[in-house]
């Protein structure tokens, strides 16, 4: 067995979250050159607790493990995995396997630490290419990508970054001591680190330093994928989505030039040669998609535009990166949507989320909607830990300032109390559920504010006059919800070991972990608790179309997975009962009103901003038809969803339209 380097033995890390210590990680060697792990934090009052005993073989791969612990939303963590000479079995709460192997090859656990992904670096940085096969993958390939020295109390500390990809979605980027042993040093992302102890003060500088090589490989992604079209540009014979009717129109010829639309004719009518030609036969022209609930940052940005989603608004960025990352998609620097940033504002208590501005006063909170206001913000969000006496003065500060208000309802408080204290608009349709059966005394900024909804839901009227009253409110006041409900399919649906619905139909097209992932449940249900959970959610459904038959505005987010996630609620949405021509309409028409953004997208018409997507089929008669987007135009510049699928480790959904321009468009 090869152990690893000192350096990493027996250390301690903290776990830094918006600038605050929220828990650790502890390294330390044990016997027979184990490495022994104890991971645990809390943010936003949830968090993991995860210990792993791994032990690497004379080449540095890990050859032993188990990890047992609980999730961050409080399911079982047990897995195991051993390599024996060319065979290798493994053992999780959702799979198992017993299968011959290369050797060399590598495993992913399911919930692993960093520290035990730092061993599979290190492995990999001694191979040609940094390259090795991976147990349900490809490869993972490691790859220098950075260099820093940070100062501590061990003295200065040269490190070499290293990008890990073929796991997930995007690269996962550590840092690594740029000496011989390579051994782990430190993850950090905005709001987000964990570094040895003693070097909590160095998290910004490796942050900054991560996020500039991460910018070079999508600045680079950006320079490959994007197509300008200059001139011209047609998309013949179209059916396309009339927003804000609902209805399909077409077949039609639609121009586009200088990244606007500039007409609409009869297919065939305009006699005029375009530089570039788009096939539109059998397809549907829509507008751009809005996620009206995401949590952006750079590297996640090109699988948005890859699900066709050309404008996502930012509810709990960290404010200085969300600035700065709007700017550059609006530059067109990056490949990703046009960001509508919200101004988060939380209250300082041990449950807070530590992003945006976490205040401990009305009057804090007032500076903290100035702050947002001078920098053009339409919205602030209110989260958990606001007290309930302060929404009434800070709502009324933030509409004098020309902003509505969104938000989680604070603890303590019910929905009806937050409308009628100043609030605009109500994320997520737990929220909205939780007035119904919300008890005194319930602590919502705990994992309550979903296992009441999974335990109660199934028994609330929908019919009744308490359901219907508040309903009222909501439509008399034109409160806008925002319902989220792919976010809670799994939580209050899933039994562990089966697939997540949300995922489930493009399991084949997802990057390993992703996955594997696919059957870990976020909470352990069973039996009788399984039965009324999932009664539970049908019933948030239920709630869902009845706003929607009332009146009640509503806008599609996802809180969770990047585009895809946002095809799984439209599909909620159809089977909660609303046709799917309406829930296009959600997608697109809605959110762009609601993000202030109705006079430039959200609709295909004349001098419009020409962000559209072309798909094959008609997803207003089949809503899933939306993943089979076939080309993404963002003003004047056109992507290939299958090319950004490909480079983010995805299998494309479905093959790319072909552009033909110059002469092969005559």
């Amino acid at each position: 067995m090869l152990t690893p380097a000192g350096v990493l033995a027996q250390q301690v890390f903290s776990v830094v979250i918006q600038k605050d210590i929220a828990g650790h990680l502890k390294v330390d060697a044990g016997p027979n050159g184990e490495i022994r792990t104890d991971l645990s934090y809390r943010d936003n009052g949830r968090g993991p607790d995860i210990r792993e005993v791994f032990a690497l073989d004379a080449a540095g791969a890990p050859n032993r493990y188990a990890a047992e612990g609980r999730s961050t939303f409080g399911a079982e963590i047990r897995e195991s995995f051993d390599v024996d000479g060319a065979r290798l079995r493994w053992q999780s709460r959702v799979d198992h396997g017993d299968e011959a192997i290369t050797p060399g090859t590598l495993f992913v656990p399911l919930e692993g630490t960093v520290a035990y992904t730092g061993e599979l670096v290190r492995a990999l940085l001694r191979r040609d290419g940094g390259r090795a096969p991976v147990v349900a993958g490809n490869a993972l390939v490691a790859e220098r990508v950075g260099k820093l020295d940070v100062e501590g109390p061990g003295g200065r500390v040269p490190l070499v970054l290293i990008a890990l990809t073929g796991v997930d979605a995007f690269p996962w980027y550590s840092w690594h001591r740029d000496d011989a042993s390579k051994a782990f040093f430190a993850i950090a992302w905005p709001g987000f680190a964990i570094v040895p102890r003693g070097y909590e003060a160095s998290a910004d500088a490796l942050v900054q330093a991560g996020m500039r090589a991460e910018d070079e490989r999508l600045v680079a992604l950006q320079k490959r994928l994007a197509r300008p079209l200059p001139g011209l540009t047609v998309v013949r014979g179209v059916m396309w989505f009339d927003a804000p009717a609902a209805v399909v129109r077409g077949p039609s010829d639609i121009f586009i030039r200088a990244g606007r639309i500039a007409a609409i004719a009869d297919a065939g009518a305009l006699d005029v040669q375009a530089d570039h030609v788009i096939d539109g036969r059998g397809r549907t022209l829509l507008p751009g998609l809005f996620d009206m609930h995401g949590h952006m940052w750079a590297g996640v940005a090109p699988l948005h535009l890859a699900a066709g989603v050309t404008s996502a608004r930012e509810l709990a960025g960290e404010n200085t990166e969300v600035l700065r990352l709007q700017a550059r998609l609006a530059s067109g620097e990056l490949p990703g949507p046009t960001l509508y940033p919200a101004g988060f504002i939380e209250g300082k208590s041990p449950y807070a989320s530590r992003n945006g501005f976490v205040v401990d006063s009305v009057e804090e909170g007032r500076r903290a909607i100035d702050w947002y206001a001078a920098r053009g913000y339409r919205q602030i969000k209110l989260y958990n830990s606001i007290k309930p006496e302060w929404v009434q003065p800070l709502a009324a500060h933030a509409k004098a300032r020309g902003m509505t208000v969104a938000g989680h309802v604070p603890a303590f408080m019910k929905a009806e109390q937050a409308v009628r204290a100043g609030y605009d608009e109500l994320t997520h349709i737990n929220q909205v559920m939780l007035n119904f059966i919300g008890q005194p005394g319930d602590d919502t900024r705990t994992l309550l504010r979903f296992t009441r909804v999974g335990d109660d839901a199934s028994r609330v009227d929908i019919a009744g006059p308490a359901v219907r009253a508040f309903v009222a409110l909501l439509r008399e006041r034109g409160i806008v919800v925002d319902p989220t409900a792919g976010a809670f399919e799994g939580m209050l649906t899933q039994q562990q070991g089966q697939p997540n619905p949300g995922l489930q139909a493009v399991a084949e097209s997802l990057p390993v972990l992703w996955g594997r992932r696919l059957r870990v449940a976020e909470m352990d249900l069973e039996g009788q608790k399984l039965a009324t959970y999932r009664a539970s959610y049908s019933r948030l459904l239920d709630l869902i179309r009845l706003l929607h038959e009332a009146g009640v505005p509503l806008v599609a987010g996802t809180d969770g997975i990047a585009g895809l996630g946002l095809h799984r609620e439209l599909e909620l949405y159809v089977q909660a009962g609303i046709p799917a021509p309406e829930v296009l309409q959600i997608a697109t028409w809605n959110g762009a009103r609601v993000a202030g953004a109705s006079a430039t997208a959200g609709s295909i018409e004349r001098g419009k901003v020409a962000d559209l997507i072309l798909v094959d089929g008609d997803p207003s008669r089949q809503i899933s038809d939306i993943r089979r987007t076939v080309l993404v135009l963002k003003g004047g510049v056109a992507y290939s969803p299958a090319g950004l699928y490909e480079a983010m480790g995805f299998k494309p959904l479905a093959p790319a339209a072909t552009i033909e321009s110059g002469a092969a468009a005559r």
